[in-house]
Order: C-alpha cells, then structure tokens, then sequence
C-alpha cells in the first residue's frame, strides 16, 4: 500500500471516528434557524416554535432568522451557502418543491446543495367560499367549471402549491377554471370572504380562522383523508378526483456539507422536540399533521414533489410571473 493510501485509510478512520464525538460536543455556540419565508407566516411561526424547544433541548440559543423574498428561495441559498459547521439550518416550505421549476437559474440545486434533515409536518389545502358565495360542495363548483369553463380560483400566487394542485385536479377531472393569483394569504382571504372572487385556496391554517368566524365555506381538502379540523369537508378524492393528493409541508435543511452525524443529531432532537406535548399542541394548531421523518424518508420525499410539480409546470407553461 503506497503512502497516500496508507494517509487516506488513517484518514478515513479518524473521521469516522470522531464524528460521532463531534456530535456529541455539538452545539458549542447558539445556533442560527433562518425561516425562510419573513415574520407573521407559518413557516415563521413553525420556526419559533421549534427553535424554542430546541433551545431547551440543546442548552443553547437557537435563534430564529427571517430571510424571506422570492418565494423562499432567498433564505435557502443562504442555507445552501452557509458554512457547513452545523451551525446553520432552514426551515422551509412547499414552495421548496417548485422553485426549481419555476425559478430560472435558481442559485441552488435543491437535492445537491442541501441536506434533508426532517420532514416536520404536513397539511392538505382546503378549497373555500365566500359565505355569499352560491357554492356549498364541489358539485356545484365542477358543474359551474364543465359549464361556464372558467371558475375563478384564487391562490396566494403564480406557482404556489394551491396553483398546481387545482391545475392537476382540473385535469384530472375534466373541469376548467381561472386562475386569481395573490400577492400572499392575507390579500387571498381578504378578497374571498369579500366576495371579490368565488373561491380561494391556501392551508387549513390560513383558512380556519374564516371558517371558524362563519364569513367561508369549506368546499374540500387535498389531502387522501379529511382533515381532523375540517372534519366534515370531504376531501377532493371524495369528490371524484381519485387517489388525489397534494399537501403542505415543511421541514428542516442544512448545507451539503454539514457531517452527517450532525445531521443525525439535530434530526434525533427535532424528533424529540415534536414529541413534546405543548410543541404538538401549537403545531396542531397550524393544521399540521406531524411527521417527524428521518433524512432518507424527506429526500425521498422532495424527490417525488420536484418530478410530480416540474412537469405540471411544464405542461402548462407557467413561470413565476404569468
């Protein structure tokens, strides 16, 4: 064995070795979580949440980043650019699956330049109605859309998960209808219970508040089961469009470069965390369904999310400004 070889095998077997030693003496500074998306949303709010129990966890301050824009691409670059000292992470969105399609010349690859740590949580969209509106069940909303061909639908914006996945259930269906995008949920709901436009889309987290309040109806959900906060809103597999599902998520990155043990560590103690009573309290309260699942189940995962929404994208020619 020459000595570059015999160098490369002591090598190899130190890391090894120390790897796991490393883990352990990790965290020795505070720990930055950026939330990609700005202040007030969910991700944030799943960011805080997490970060706080964390803290407690790990006996050091993990503390929360807003770098939002472009859909959450910004605050992921940073992630994917970041130091992979195991002292950078992310939070993120659905909009983590279709921002490589929708964005050209996006300044990261998704799966080569980050490691999938945990898959938090999932949520179906639901699809709402204005209390004024004459739609109460998809019936009405399918016979409208085989009919007058274009139903006007609201989503947060051009691209987002609500957007593809009533383009695929369109399609899967054999119904038309029209596209309102949004610039976010607020804007989306303000113009819903208004009225302003017949139907809109988001999470049961963004839409819950109205249903509750009485001024939306839920129409269905996107999820392969009804949603335990909408127990009665059937879900769009209910309503004729088989084995359709879509949902929400969000889940934890951190560089490509960050040691694998690291990555198994914060995953065991995300994992813990969302075990905590009051963590899945205030999740439940999002709309989550908690996962929990490991980095080969979430790369699988955003696997599959990547190829099912690139050729929706593909297909129907959309980028993130028409």
């Amino acid at each position: 064995m020459s000595f570059a070889r015999r160098l490369a095998f002591v090598l190899a077997i130190a890391t090894v070795s120390v790897n796991p030693v490393f883990a352990q003496a990790w965290p020795a500074k505070p720990v930055r979580l950026i939330s990609v998306f700005p202040p007030g949303g969910s991700v944030d709010q799943v960011a805080r949440i997490l970060g706080q129990q964390l803290t407690k966890q790990l006996g050091q301050s993990v503390v929360v980043e807003n770098v939002g824009g472009a859909s959450g691409s910004i605050g992921t670059n940073a992630v994917a650019k970041a130091e992979g000292d195991g002292y950078t992470f992310g939070v993120v969105f659905d909009t983590h699956g279709t921002n490589a399609s929708l964005i050209p010349n996006l300044a990261y690859d998704t799966l080569k330049d980050l490691q999938h740590v945990t898959l938090i949580g999932t949520s179906p969209m639901a699809l709402v109605a204005s209390a004024k509106s004459p739609y109460s069940k998809m019936a009405d909303v399918t016979a409208d859309a085989r009919t007058i061909k274009g139903v006007a639908i609201g989503s947060i914006g051009t691209g987002s998960l609500g957007h593809l996945a009533m383009i695929q259930a369109g399609q899967q269906g054999g119904w038309a209808w029209t596209h309102v995008p949004f610039r976010g949920g607020g804007p989306l709901m303000n113009d819903t219970v208004a009225g302003h436009v017949p139907l809109g889309i988001g999470t049961v987290f963004l839409v819950l508040p109205h249903v509750k309040a009485g001024t939306v109806k839920p129409i269905a959900v996107t999820g392969a089961k009804r949603h335990p906060s909408l127990p009665d809103t059937p879900t769009l597999a209910e309503a004729g469009i088989k084995n359709f599902e879509a949902l929400a998520y969000w889940g934890v990155i951190a560089p490509a470069k960050t040691p694998p043990a690291i990555v198994e560590r914060m995953n065991a103690e995300v994992k813990k965390a969302l075990q905590d009573p009051m963590v899945a309290e205030r999740l439940a309260a999002q709309g989550m369904t908690v996962t929990g699942e490991g980095p080969a189940e979430f790369r699988a995962f955003m696997q599959k999310e990547l190829d099912r929404w690139s050729k929706i994208v593909k297909q129907n020619r959309i980028t993130a400004g028409n």
